[in-house]
């Protein structure tokens, strides 16, 4: 009762302005003292608003959004881990990889070879097995 009594005043619309910083600066670094100066909260008001509303801190929905687009990156482009460390926001190779880890239940490497397309084998037709005197059931 008392937890819902402190939010029926939350300021939403701050608490979405917060988030659309989040995503529109998430390869940057972002404090959250800064974060909280631009929504006019205070810190610790915002990360517990945020929390009640996002069920994550901001700094963990931060964390999801780089590793989100890391992702994308692992997938669709040839850039080095490295670069994409870079490139959403981590400061640290160290960081980036055991967060990814935790979030994707794999390494980076082993994420980005396991989401890229296989060539699937081809197929032969029966009428061509038979065309050459190949029989469908013997191996080679």
């Amino acid at each position: 009762m008392l937890r819902d009594t402190w939010m029926k005043g939350t300021p939403h619309k701050q608490l979405r302005m917060a988030r659309l910083l989040l995503d529109e600066q998430f390869d940057t670094p972002i404090r959250i003292d800064d974060l909280s100066r631009q929504v006019a909260l205070s810190p610790f008001y915002l990360i517990r608003a945020f929390r009640h509303v996002y069920r994550q801190t901001p700094h963990q929905y931060l964390v999801a959004r780089r590793i989100a687009r890391a992702k994308d990156l692992l997938r669709d482009s040839d850039m080095s881990i490295t670069e994409i460390c870079a490139a959403v926001g981590f400061e640290s190779l160290g960081s980036f990889s055991s967060l990814f880890r935790r979030d994707a239940g794999l390494s980076p490497r082993a994420y980005r070879l396991s989401s890229r397309p296989t060539a699937t084998p081809g197929y032969i037709p029966l009428c061509a097995l038979r065309l050459y005197g190949i029989d469908e059931e013997s191996e080679s």
